[in-house]
């Protein structure tokens, strides 16, 4: 008999919400096999069975938020094997239970001329010859809401994931009774309104556990430690070029990109100015041997920051393997907690949004924070001549507790050294 409770998956985590059921009562599970899936205070991540048997009991309803860490949420059974927990949490079966706001005990037997009512918050799990349905905690209420099947929806997010855009413009019943939207377009255009009658409409979305989590810890940084901000210019053509050439001789799945080599060049610029890849434990100023950087990833849960441990220590194409790894693992929810808990310095790149200069929030402990925004053409002076260059802005936010002023702007000039001149980054 194995008993499954909600599990602590990151180190902050005390409760967590029961987001999905991948199986139901009565299912044959073998260890390793993915049976839930839980939203911890980082994101939306599986939990696997840890031994083979039966779903004897499913305890806690999907959808149950707030559900503590060490709560049983199942029961496993091998052959032969009698559930004694079922037998002590379930009601007597003359007395129908109603379903509490996290924790969910089994059902009580009905009378057979009793019709069982179905709960909103029953555990529904997909069958295993079903395809299984990738969609966002969000996008599976509204769908719920607007009685729309899921199944025939194509999703827009990563690896084809159903997110809130890809449902939001849906007919109510779009898919379950045959409406489609061509046919919602075509019966209910908004033309010549009476913009009189016209009323404010807003959703109230639930704040999920990953998202109080950086609100909490975000805010905490900004009241705890005193941040300053320094930015700078620095031309990425010698980087471009670069890549470009490497890129040549490389298949598509083992591509740089320009993020792997600023987490290259950020590695080596910590070990070269070690003040910045430092942090703050109160009496103490913990100063890191090698660069873990964490690398701020944005999911539609909230943002989830993944390590590339000893990068200074990795060559180029390890770090961008890596990376192609980490982000993967964290849109399906897999990361493990070694690798997004702790490191020593993170970079934040909002390039690709076409974002030119940003400043970041420190993530705790660690002592700094680089924000990369996109690079751009712009007139630049070379030997007294007017010339064109591709220049990104960098900014560097400090914690002032840790980090003097003139060493973060040492720190910068380095790194600007090694942008422009990559190749010092691979030595």
């Amino acid at each position: 008999m194995a008993i499954i409770n909600m599990p602590a998956l990151s180190p902050t985590m005390t409760e967590g919400k029961l987001a999905k059921w991948l199986v139901r009562t009565g299912d044959t599970v073998a260890s390793g096999d993915v049976i839930a899936e839980i939203e911890t205070d980082k994101a939306l991540m599986e939990v696997e069975a840890l031994d083979d048997g039966v779903m004897a009991s499913i305890l806690v309803a999907e959808g149950s938020d707030a559900v503590p860490v060490g709560t049983p949420i199942a029961e496993i059974l091998g052959e032969g094997e009698e559930s004694m927990l079922a037998k002590e949490t379930s009601p007597p079966e003359s007395e129908p239970v109603e379903p509490a706001p996290a924790v969910e005990t089994p059902a009580a037997k009905q009378p057979k001329s009793a019709p069982v009512k179905e709960e909103k918050a029953k555990p529904i799990a997909a069958d295993h010859n079903v395809k299984r349905i990738f969609a966002s905690p969000l996008a599976k209420r509204i769908a719920g809401q607007k009685n729309i099947d899921l199944a025939a929806v194509s999703g827009s997010g990563p690896h084809g994931r159903i997110i809130k855009a890809d449902i939001a413009s849906l007919p109510d019943g779009f898919g379950a009774d045959g409406i489609r939207a061509d046919m919602a377009a075509s019966s209910g255009a908004m033309v010549n309104q009476n913009m009189n009658a016209y009323q404010p409409q807003s959703d109230l979305l639930p704040v999920t556990s990953t998202r109080k989590v950086i609100a909490t810890r975000l805010q905490q940084s900004m009241q705890d430690a005193p941040h300053f901000y320094l930015n700078m210019d620095i031309e990425l053509d010698q980087l471009i070029a670069m890549r470009k050439s490497m890129n040549a001789a490389l298949p598509d799945d083992q591509k740089i990109s320009i993020n792997d080599m600023i987490i290259k060049c950020a590695a080596a610029t910590l070990i070269k100015v070690p003040g910045v890849n430092s942090s703050w434990e109160g009496e103490h100023i913990r100063q890191w041997h090698h660069a873990d950087i964490a690398v701020a990833v944005a999911l539609e849960a909230g943002l989830v920051t993944p390590i590339v441990w000893g990068a200074d220590i990795m060559s180029l194409s390890s770090v961008s393997a890596k990376m192609k790894e980490l982000v993967s693992k964290a849109q399906s929810g897999k990361l493990k907690l070694d690798e997004f808990s702790g490191g020593s310095f993170t970079i934040s790149n909002l390039g690709m949004y076409g974002i030119s200069s940003f400043t970041a929030v420190i993530n705790p402990p660690h002592g700094a924070i680089l924000a990369i925004g996109a690079g751009r053409e712009m007139p630049v002076v070379k030997d007294g001549a007017v010339t064109v260059a591709t220049v990104m802005t960098a900014t560097l936010s400090g914690d002032h507790r840790v980090i003097d002023g003139a060493v973060g702007a040492e720190w910068m000039a380095a790194f600007k050294t090694y942008v422009e001149n990559p190749v010092l980054a691979l030595i």
